[in-house]
């Protein structure tokens, strides 16, 4: 036998998809909506699974709250953006030439904020709004980055993560499988 269980959380983000191309034949709508600067409600479902129960549980719900904590802190109310977009030094013209990012043990950069400690407030604010990954932020890769963030952690606890599904809008969509 094999159980599974789920856990779901919502979040807050912006991001470009600026790699988007659509083919008018089935967008029909040439629009290239997802390079303009958007924001979404986004839904991340964790799927946890095992053939072993441990207390009777696959493990304790309450060991995804981890979880929630990183995504408060690092993407709610944040814009994801792609390091190698082409308006990365337009957006960030503090660090066009890349230097003083931060690089995070998940994968992720932010802007050091120390560079900015004579700026305007609404500087800063802007600034510490951006988190910066080496991939074009789609639904896909977002879930891949979260599925190996949370992978990592779980197999601490000999818990294996069998899927993660994220939902970009409440009818979009992606889902990967470990």
């Amino acid at each position: 036998m094999i159980w599974e269980i789920s856990k779901e959380f919502d979040f807050c983000y912006g991001h470009r998809v600026w790699s988007q191309v659509l083919d008018g034949e089935f967008s029909l709508d040439p629009c290239l909506k997802c390079r303009h600067l958007h924001g979404h409600q986004g839904k991340i479902i964790i799927h946890l699974q095992s053939s072993v129960l441990k207390n009777g549980m696959v493990t304790d719900f309450n060991h995804l709250n981890w979880f929630k904590l990183f995504l408060d802190a690092t993407l709610d109310h944040k814009f994801i953006i792609d390091i190698n977009d082409p308006l990365f030094e337009t957006l960030l013209p503090h660090y066009a030439n890349k230097k003083g990012l931060i690089s995070h043990e998940s994968g992720y950069q932010t802007p050091d904020l120390t560079r900015l400690k004579d700026e305007p407030m609404h500087l800063l604010e802007l600034y510490e709004s951006y988190v910066i990954v080496d991939f074009v932020p789609t639904s896909e890769n977002i879930s891949t980055w979260l599925m190996k963030i949370i992978q990592e952690k779980m197999q601490k606890m000999s818990v294996t993560v069998s899927h993660v599904e994220f939902l970009e809008t409440p009818k979009s969509k992606s889902v990967v499988y470990s």
